[in-house]
């Protein structure tokens, strides 16, 4: 029965598209239409409960707490501690500025979530949804603002941010559902049409027999051909396979003929010179002529054989950047910001100072300068952490950007200045670390063409200077 699979397959072909495929689509449209709506449906009303949580709220805590700004920020820290919703959502409290100035996980706070929903309700004073990825995190989550009023201002925002993974497993298990009985569906009428397949099948017994002897080696016969329908394309079929076989086996002897009579030419007159100059090499004119020939015939033979073989070459692959428009400036402060709270537990001050303009984007790879900033802000706390301070900065001028890291600690030694950025070269420090890790980021920003300088600064400390071109 294998072979019968193979050999009807136009038969099948027009059953699939005339009988089973209609089916298939509109069971496709009836799934994918149901999990469309139950998609709307699941995530309406998780906006929905979102939403009325935080009218009410909201309402509240501008009734009730919010009388100055020292209040509110009281209340909002209390409100995030005694959360009790906290195993399924969050609940944040923005500032003016957009930074969490409390939230119900307390990792959250001093970030900048950066979503549209913010921006609108504090623009807007009303209540705004989001629902997209985490720009922090990565994760689908779902979130409502609220603007929080003082006199008629707005003071701050209290956001309630949910995972969608939940929502999702459970759209998920609907979608399973819903495919499971598509999938049922559609089999009951594939098997249902395979029992009047198989009695259509029978007549080809016979057509497969004949192919059967064909594949064993009778090439050239030919079976008589009396359908008009598709088993009579597959006779057709069939014949003509059979003669091509039986062209392709002449053309494969001829070939093979060929080639030995081609490649016997040159070997004979090779073999022949080498046993004549073997015999006979007192006589400089017939050595050297018969050495020319065996050469002659050597690259005759060399480039016949070059025609015959097909080479497949390879190029070694380098490592190179995912290449994107990059807005260093949001990227160096998203880093600014995660280190900030972090020094702050080693008692560090963390200053930044930034442009005065808005940065244009440049092209690079994020995850990389990322990378290049969180080292070199390593070594600054790492190494020059006995200062207790670390200003940085970024600017723009003259075709590039221009980012600066400096601790206050005792700097780097004049002789040590020049390695600093090898491999493994730690110097006197008595730090931890692998000692690549500027020898690693000097690359990263020499593959983005820019430059990265370590000195020591005016006053001690070292700085760090990283300069990309920009556009």
């Amino acid at each position: 029965m294998a072979n019968n699979k193979i050999e009807i397959t136009g038969l099948r072909k027009r059953w699939l598209v005339s009988s089973l495929s209609p089916i298939f689509v509109v069971a496709l449209l009836i799934a994918g239409t149901f999990c469309v709506v139950m998609a709307n449906y699941y995530y309406n009303m998780m906006l929905d409960g979102l939403k009325t949580r935080a009218a009410h709220a909201s309402e509240y805590f501008s009734s009730n707490a919010m009388t100055n700004f020292r209040e509110f920020y009281q209340y909002a820290n209390s409100f995030a501690v005694e959360f009790s919703e906290r195993d399924i959502m969050e609940l944040q409290f923005i500032d003016s500025s957009g930074k969490i100035m409390a939230s119900s996980y307390g990792l959250t706070a001093g970030m900048a979530p950066n979503t549209p929903d913010i921006v609108e309700a504090f623009q807007n004073k009303e209540i705004s949804p989001f629902r997209g990825v985490d720009p922090h995190t990565g994760e689908h989550i779902m979130s409502v603002c609220a603007p929080l009023l003082l006199d008629d201002q707005v003071v701050g925002a209290m956001r309630y941010v949910t995972s969608m993974s939940g929502v999702s497993k459970e759209l998920l298990i609907t979608v399973g559902v819903a495919l499971g009985l598509l999938i049922l569906g559609v089999g009951m009428v594939y098997v249902s049409n395979m029992v009047f397949i198989n009695n259509v099948v029978e007549p080809v017994a016979e057509v497969t027999e004949t192919a059967k002897r064909i594949a064993g080696g009778s090439y050239g016969t030919q079976m008589e051909n009396h359908y008009q329908d598709e088993i009579g394309q597959l006779i057709d079929a069939i014949n003509n396979m059979s003669s091509q076989i039986s062209k392709g086996e002449k053309i494969k002897s001829e070939f093979i003929s060929s080639v030995s009579h081609e490649l016997r030419t040159p070997l004979t007159a090779i073999n022949g010179w080498g046993e004549t100059l073997l015999e006979d090499d007192n006589d400089p004119q017939q050595l050297k002529r018969g050495v020319g020939i065996i050469l002659k015939e050597s690259r005759r033979l060399t480039n016949m054989v070059e025609e015959l073989l097909d080479f497949s070459k390879m190029e070694d692959g380098r490592f190179t950047l995912r290449i994107e428009q990059v807005d260093i400036q949001a990227e160096f402060e998203d880093t600014i910001y995660t280190y900030m709270e972090l020094f702050k537990q080693d008692n560090i001050e963390l200053h930044y100072e930034s442009s005065d303009e808005l940065l244009a984007p440049i092209p690079g790879d994020p995850e990389r300068l990322k990378q290049v900033f969180c080292n070199v802000l390593d070594n600054a706390a790492k190494h020059g952490g006995a200062g207790k301070r670390i200003d940085t900065a970024v600017f723009g001028g003259e075709g590039q950007i221009v980012i600066t890291v400096r601790d206050h600690g005792a700097g780097i030694p004049e002789a040590e200045l020049p390695f600093v950025k090898q491999k493994f070269y730690k110097g006197s420090s008595k730090a931890r670390g692998s000692g690549i890790g500027l020898a690693v980021c000097d690359e990263i920003i020499r593959l983005h063409e820019g430059s990265f300088d370590i000195g020591n600064a005016e006053g001690g400390g070292c700085l760090v200077t990283i300069r990309l071109p920009a556009e």
